[in-house]
């Protein structure tokens, strides 16, 4: 993705179902499980480099034993901040206490970070806020063991204030009006609730309030929680939690928006976002890795009993389909052949904008991450390419020499690293420089492989604002003089705000809407912008579940054809002497492409939670009155 946007978060949940001693015998350290960690982390870093946070649970420590460990950091390195942090830690105690160098119980009651329960995270903030504060997990602290809570996610509410209100009446002070804090507070509220019924049985049964506190960790009912605390949200989430004493649970939303992935053996039990993170960090095959079904939660009990729960009823299954085009790691089998697919699919509206003049193109990809549906691109210009071969073959059998031959078969489709990236330029430049001149140097490009008579296609995973595309690319591309840039998006044009976890929640930042803006006013329809106005403006305060998405009504009277058109022209300064063309993939293809993961309420406006068309009819309230104002 050309065009820098923050998004997504990862989540790392690991228990160790052996005791520590085993993992010293076995693996030379009882730190097995902290190195885990580090590596479940770094391998998610793509998700969230705005912060990173561990937590650590001991399990059955004595009274006056410190047993949760928790360290954040919100560095420009976080994940590595953070295990400097941690191995700082560790390293002083080894080398103040000689003795516990080979005494896991030792290193157990005194070293801290060092446990049996283990939560991490990888944060890109949606809402632009860095401070320490704003870094998951979350810790909701108590003098009862079992009511500790610990927080973190993969996730964005889109009715927080709802949620905010609904903890009001319950008689609680949230300290902040934001998602996180209003879901682990709502935890936390049916946490104390089930330990209060859960005391009162004790009671009746005779039990006193020491033994009692055993009983309640044994009994406690996470999935009971889970389900009181989520009836009233809406978004996209993969929720992970601990408690004190030591059971902890990853729940997905119902609809499977937010990804988790999970793996189960005699030692340990792992979730994460990512399913090649297990696989590389464990060792184990694709097939073992299951994926966690919306609406459910995987629950470990401090017991190490492992049991799935329904928390709530799955609605049809709109997994993020972003995942899949750019922010998962690429090395999953399915993702990996999914991209290519996306490239493959493209080409012939790719082939439609060079003529078909394949033996006058050059393909490439920018940025890195556009390599994948690159390769399948290309994999399809050779087949076109091929099938033209045995066509001229076949029909000039009788005529051809071995020259010709020889000559027809040198022929191939011509790829090149085009555009290569100056990172250390893109950090000294800020999102919202105004420093044009800089930015329009953000990438280097390769000279000498482009002739005048050339198409120059280059594929990107997707186009949001095309900031850089203007400023950068398509003014680097045009210094080869190529006849033709043609610049492809493995993905549909981006139409509507996200609000389940992506960082575009503003329509006015979107190109493909300031497209159909100018298509609007270029052809007298001004009275369409008015009318979806007002329609947003009617449904403010009806429930959400009566709110329909009047937005879509914006594009309505356009082709595909014509907003990348008027794209194409937006983003082609007059400074550029190449005719500029401009492909997005199509949606069916898309679905086509990704079968598993066919949530694109960002191309389409169908939005899988009814908060969502809520959200998208107050992105374009604020739009028309001029509010610099997230919708959610």
């Amino acid at each position: 993705m050309s065009d820098a946007i923050k998004h997504e978060c990862g989540i790392a949940l690991l228990r160790l179902l052996k005791p520590l001693e085993y993992y010293k015998e076995k693996y030379g350290t009882a730190f097995y499980g902290i190195q885990k960690m580090y590596l479940l982390m770094e391998k998610q870093h793509n998700r969230g480099q705005d912060g990173a946070g561990f937590a650590s649970i001991k399990l059955d420590v004595k009274p006056g034993q410190r047993y949760i460990s928790r360290v954040r950091s919100n560095q420009p390195q976080p994940i590595q901040d953070v295990f400097a942090q941690i191995n700082q830690r560790i390293n002083e105690e080894l080398t103040n206490n000689p003795e516990y160098a080979d005494n896991v119980e030792l290193q157990k009651d005194q070293i801290p970070y060092l446990g049996e329960v283990f939560l991490g995270h990888v944060r890109y903030g949606t809402f632009g806020k860095n401070s320490i504060e704003s870094v998951h997990p979350f810790l909701r602290q108590n003098n009862w063991m079992h009511r500790n809570l610990i927080v973190a996610g993969n996730f964005n509410m889109t009715n927080v204030k709802e949620l905010f209100d609904s903890l009001v009446e319950l008689g609680q002070h949230p300290k902040e009006l934001a998602d996180t804090v209003t879901v682990m507070e709502k935890i936390g509220h049916f946490l104390d609730d089930e330990v209060s019924d859960l005391y009162q049985v004790c009671k009746y049964e005779g039990y006193n309030k020491q033994e009692a506190s055993a009983v309640i960790s044994e009994r406690l009912n996470v999935a009971r929680i889970l389900k009181r605390a989520s009836k009233q949200w809406d978004g996209g989430y993969a929720m992970a939690g601990m408690f004190g004493h030591g059971d902890s649970f990853v729940f997905r939303d119902p609809a499977g928006i937010r990804p988790a992935y999970y793996y189960q053996d005699d030692e340990i039990a792992v979730v994460a976002s990512e399913r090649p993170v297990i696989q590389t960090v464990f060792n184990v095959d694709f097939d073992d890795v299951k994926e966690l079904e919306p609406g459910n939660a995987i629950i470990i009990k401090k017991s190490g009993g492992i049991s799935i729960h329904e928390i709530i009823p799955p609605v049809t299954k709109k997994a993020c389909s972003f995942e899949r085009i750019y922010f998962s790691r690429g090395s999953d089998a399915e993702i990996y052949q999914e991209r290519k697919d996306l490239g493959k699919l493209v080409l012939p509206q790719v082939l439609e904008a060079i003529d078909s003049d394949t033996d006058n193109a050059v393909f490439s990809y920018i940025p890195n991450t556009a390599e994948t549906s690159f390769y399948g691109m290309v994999e399809a210009a050779q087949d076109f390419l091929n099938q033209r071969k045995n066509k001229h073959i076949l029909e000039h059998r009788n005529t051809l020499t071995e020259t010709t031959l020889e000559e027809l078969l040198k022929v191939k489709i011509r790829t090149e690293k085009i555009a290569i990236k100056d990172a250390k330029l893109r950090t000294f430049i800020t999102e919202d420089s105004s420093r044009d001149d800089l930015v329009a140097h953000v990438y280097d490009v390769t000279y000498g492989v482009i002739k005048p008579q050339d198409n120059l296609v280059i594929i990107d995973d997707s186009i949001v604002r095309g900031t850089t595309l203007k400023m950068s690319i398509i003014k680097m591309m045009d210094r080869l003089n190529p006849k033709r840039i043609v610049v492809v998006s493995s993905a549909p044009q981006i139409r509507y705000p996200d609000c389940y976890g992506i960082d575009m929640a503003k329509l006015e930042g979107l190109v493909a809407f300031q497209a159909a803006l100018a298509l609007l006013k270029e052809r007298g329809l001004e009275h369409i912008i008015h009318d979806v106005y007002n329609k947003c403006k009617a449904q403010e305060n009806l429930p959400d579940s009566e709110v329909i998405n009047h937005v879509v009504e914006f594009y309505a009277p356009f082709t595909d054809q014509e907003i990348s058109d008027k794209i194409a022209q937006m983003l082609t300064t007059k400074d550029i002497k190449a005719e500029v063309k401009i492909i997005f993939q199509t949606v069916e293809n898309l679905h086509i492409a990704c079968p598993k993961n066919l949530g694109d309420w960002y191309f389409t406006g169908d939005y899988p939670t009814p908060g969502g068309n809520r959200v998208v009819n107050k992105a374009f309230i604020n739009f028309y009155e001029g509010n610099d104002a997230r919708a959610y």
